[in-house]
């Protein structure tokens, strides 16, 4: 073409309506698993390009039936070992409560044998122990009655022997040893039985003494809860002495109060819990009877303030509530709380036998009685002079009086 005059080259626009927003995929990351069937995350955002460039739109712009996946299966190599189990075992109970258990071991995908644990360690193991029920268990005579009352103690109560060398451990300590309220008879069954009982007899406890050791090892109950319970100002510090919960089981130690809630199972033994408040919950669950904690708790003055000087703490079984509560320097705050604390087994009724608001001016919006149920969080509201009765779902209530 060299004889021929070459034309100028030209750029004109062919179309100047914008693409429609589309899906845009990045390549996926990092396979989650390094053999086996894993995941990878790929990131997807909607994109519309004007004028030559990419701008990132708003997800709803684009066919959300067409958004493609954000994690896709991926494999990089074959595993060449895994857990296996047998089968569960039969439930060891013949009736009530019992726990089934089921041994593993370090398979090989290539031969189909087991080999050596060690080869396994990297791969999440499933649980080996879990709970079952065979069923009610007949009536027993001599067994206690729902309604049978037993008075807590702190000290002198009969201990099981494993619980007998731990006493012998801590006795260094110098503090009285919290195993729980005492049997008021001695069962003919002989001091083991009576150990056995007593150990049952901690959980659903409240220990209100300024410093204790709580034993809550060998119960056969599930779940086991006890409080600690001090006067305001005053915050509880709970350390772990010794623990055999498992916890591959799920089994677990549960702390709360009005300012903090933790749960915890590995490493307890070098923890340190704080309530932040006068009041703390303890509740162990375990699936292995006889596995669980040893606590010692301590109380001191409280670092900040957490409550009002017209507030109260009350402690069951019973008493009364009088508001407004009268200073000494003759102030009255607008809004006084008061606190009720009983043990863990026991609920709470509160009944208003007598309400006066003055005269009728002084009845107004803010004048009303607000009762809260601390386990349920679910609070109730009680206007003018009405008279009421209210019962708790837990062990914990609070009530606030305004103006």
């Amino acid at each position: 073409c060299q004889p021929v005059p070459k034309p100028e080259s030209r750029v004109e626009v062919c179309d100047l309506n914008p693409c429609p927003p589309r899906w845009k995929v990045t390549p996926a990351g990092p396979c989650s698993s390094s053999c086996g069937l894993g995941l990878a995350v790929q990131l997807v955002t909607c994109v519309q390009t004007l004028h030559g460039q990419e701008v990132l739109q708003e997800e709803h712009l684009c066919p959300v039936a067409e958004k493609p996946l954000t994690s896709v299966p991926c494999v990089i190599r074959t595993c060449s070992y895994e857990w296996s189990f047998t089968e569960w075992s039969e439930c060891s109970t013949s009736c009530g409560n019992g726990i089934q258990t089921r041994q593993d071991f370090c398979l090989s995908s290539l031969t189909h044998k087991p080999v050596n644990p060690l080869f396994c360690r990297r791969f999440p193991k499933a649980i080996v122990v879990r709970g079952c029920s065979a069923g009610p268990c007949p009536e027993q005579e001599g067994t206690l009655s729902p309604g049978a009352e037993l008075q807590p103690v702190t000290a002198g109560t009969h201990l099981t022997r494993a619980a007998a060398a731990t006493e012998h451990r801590h006795k260094d300590l110098d503090v009285p040893l919290s195993a729980g309220p005492r049997e008021q008879t001695e069962p003919a069954g002989g001091e083991e039985d009576t150990a056995r009982r007593c150990f049952l007899c901690v959980c659903g406890s409240l220990f209100l003494n300024a410093t204790g050791i709580i034993n809550m090892t060998g119960v056969e109950r599930r779940d086991c809860t006890v409080a600690i319970g001090r006067p305001l100002r005053e915050e509880i510090s709970v350390t772990i002495l010794e623990s055999s919960l498992n916890c591959s089981a799920g089994e677990v130690l549960l702390f709360s109060g009005r300012m903090m809630w933790r749960t915890g199972c590995r490493k307890l033994p070098v923890s340190l819990i704080n309530s932040r408040t006068n009041t703390l919950i303890v509740k162990q669950r375990v699936v292995l009877p006889g596995n669980g904690v040893i606590l010692q708790y301590n109380s001191r003055t409280a670092t900040r303030k957490y409550y009002q000087d017209c507030d109260q703490q009350l402690f069951g079984p019973q008493g009364e509530i009088v508001n407004p509560v009268q200073l000494p320097d003759q102030r009255q705050e607008l809004v006084c709380r008061t606190f009720i604390t009983v043990a863990p087994r026991q609920r709470i009724s509160i009944r208003a036998l007598s309400t006066d608001l003055g005269p009728e001016g002084n009845h107004t919006h803010f004048n009303y009685i607000l009762v809260r149920d601390v386990s349920t969080m679910k609070t109730v509201v009680f206007r003018g002079k009405q008279q009421f009765l209210w019962q708790s779902t837990g062990s914990q209530a609070e009530i606030e009086f305004h103006e």
